[in-house]
């Protein structure tokens, strides 16, 4: 006990005779973070540019509906981060790309009800409104969930994690509105008053 004592009090007076030695030394420049920066924005426009082209390639005109709603989704995202004055960091980029590929998702599950609808032979007024009410639980449900994850990671996670958590969550909020919202109005807005009697889908 005695020694335990005396140790504890040599410790607490920092006079332990332990040297510091440096066996490497490195300097990080700030053209690293330049160079991830740089690579995750070729990420977004990367991966931005394959969807909009699958868009168009798979679904034709309707898939020009859903680049604009993808366009408007990420407009949105970036003007959310603004207004709240919140930093792109790397996992914000991160989730970026996460919700271009997740805003095109509604769009396939709504587009692909469509054609369901079609099939059926009705016109093309009954087939939007028929694929937006079939497709529109299904998105909830899916965003819903992604939503509440995100929202975990926000209360829990750390810092670069609650940077991925904040641009997720914006981007599921933004994507719902454009895939459920922007996207039937253009339809309707063809519909309506171009009076189409097809849809390219």
């Amino acid at each position: 006990m005695d020694e335990a004592r005396d140790l504890a009090i040599v410790l607490r007076a920092g006079a332990l005779p332990a040297p510091v030695r440096i066996l490497e030394q490195r300097t990080v420049g700030p053209s690293l973070g330049q160079d991830s920066i740089d690579k995750g924005f070729m990420s977004i426009i990367a991966g931005g540019i394959l969807v909009i082209l699958f868009m168009v390639l798979y679904y034709r005109y309707s898939g020009l509906v859903a680049n604009t709603a993808l366009i408007l989704n990420i407009i949105l995202i970036l003007g959310a981060l603004a207004a709240f004055k919140a930093t792109l960091t790397l996992p914000g980029i991160a989730g970026i790309v996460l919700v271009i590929g997740m805003a095109v998702d509604a769009n396939v599950l709504i587009f692909e009800r469509i054609r369901e609808e079609l099939r059926l032979g009705k016109s093309p007024r009954a087939a939007i409104a028929g694929g937006y009410s079939k497709a529109f639980i299904t998105i909830v449900d899916a965003n819903v969930t992604t939503l509440i994850a995100a929202i975990v990671l926000f209360q829990f996670g750390t810092g670069p994690v609650k940077g991925f958590a904040v641009t997720l969550t914006i981007g599921i909020i933004c994507s719902m509105f454009t895939a459920i919202f922007v996207t039937r109005i253009i339809f309707d807005y063809y519909i309506w008053h171009k009076k189409i009697e097809m849809i390219s889908i």
